[in-house]
């Protein structure tokens, strides 16, 4: 959208400064849940770990604009379309978007930027500046497309939330068809989200016996965002599921870092009493705070955690190496574990 493209440079400029709005906090919350959702135990993490802890940490999907503590630590760089081209994940990127909507062929590419090497993100128009446009953000590890936003393939006088629901069911069945295959497979639910701003309405396709959608799917105005998650069977060693709530629903986006032994010991705090504590509306910094914990205190425990197990799946061979010191993946963590212990959930009587 033409507004994120301008928050996007403002943010390169005044990122110090600038302050996240609730509302967008949000979507960021929502758009990492995919790479969280991975790490809810050791084994999961070692078999779907999709370019390292760095992936993780550092993403930014088009849907959600970073909050200051994650954008200070972040290098995102522009790349040309030029670069696209030859580069091997962003022309794969294209390839496997022109074989799913081959109209795109005619598109313009009028974004396009990579994360340290860990993601690519394309952005691609109508020729004219108006019109369709699709965005995609791919691993660059794997080169699996996680995120497709499509935006403005609908008439602006009956955009998709104009539609019936199954309706816009349709219209995400068609996207997500194309661009990953099949999905008969999937169980599906659908709702309408507490939006007093925007009319949103949240899909979940999920596969029989998996407590986490496969893909979710955000439909507001005339934007569909998809996103690949690749849900997992709950793992039985999961201690505590949901430790935030979005709308008063479980939201798994902090489990796997929040499961942490080492935190419990630390704050001195069973995994149940921080789920109690968190429902109230603090934060892990304030809980930590009343029992004399400091904010690096909380983040070195989780980022060590975090590392050890990515060390733990390269040494194995589950997981690609990533060619980063100890270092280096403790400090590409610590901006997620940050806005992670940050966060609170939003109890009835806040506004």
């Amino acid at each position: 959208m033409t507004i994120e493209r301008k928050i996007r440079e403002h943010l390169h400029k005044e990122g110090e400064t600038m302050e996240c709005p609730p509302t967008v906090s949000k979507r960021i919350e929502q758009s990492y849940s995919q790479y969280l959702q991975r790490k809810r135990s050791e084994i999961t993490m070692k078999k779907r770990f999709i370019g390292g802890i760095v992936a993780a940490a550092i993403l930014i999907p088009t849907a959600a604009i970073a909050a200051p503590p994650l954008i200070e630590m972040l290098t995102r760089a522009p790349i040309t379309a030029e670069q696209v081209k030859v580069d091997e994940v962003g022309k794969a990127t294209l390839e496997k978007l022109y074989s799913a909507f081959p109209e795109t062929k005619s598109f313009e590419i009028i974004d396009a930027s990579s994360v340290q090497g860990v993601q690519t993100s394309i952005t691609l128009q109508e020729k004219g500046g108006i019109g369709k446009k699709i965005t995609l953000h791919t691993n660059g590890i794997t080169g699996a497309i996680e995120h497709v936003n499509q935006e403005n393939w609908e008439p602006k006088e009956k955009p998709l939330t104009a539609l019936t629901d199954q309706e816009i069911k349709s219209k995400v069945d068609y996207l997500i068809d194309k661009m990953y295959g099949n999905i008969e497979e999937y169980e599906f639910a659908m709702e309408q989200m507490e939006n007093p701003d925007h009319k949103t309405f949240m899909l979940n396709y999920t596969k029989k016996g998996s407590k986490t959608p496969f893909y979710q799917v955000f439909v507001q105005g005339n934007t569909i965002s998809v996103s690949l998650i690749g849900g997992e069977t709950t793992p039985s060693n999961i201690k505590v599921e949901g430790f935030f709530s979005t709308n008063g629903k479980p939201d798994y986006f902090a489990d796997a870092y929040l499961n942490d032994e080492k935190l419990f010991s630390l704050l001195k705090i069973s995994p149940t009493e921080l789920k109690q504590e968190l429902a109230k509306g603090k934060s892990v910094v304030e809980i930590a705070a009343s029992k004399n914990v400091s904010r690096q205190q909380v983040v070195d425990i989780i980022a060590k955690t975090q590392v050890d197990l990515q060390i733990q799946g390269e040494n194995s061979g589950d997981v690609p190496k990533s060619n980063l010191s100890n270092e280096q993946l403790l400090k590409a963590v610590e901006p997620k574990v940050l806005q992670i212990i940050e966060h609170k959930t939003e109890t009835s009587s806040k506004k």
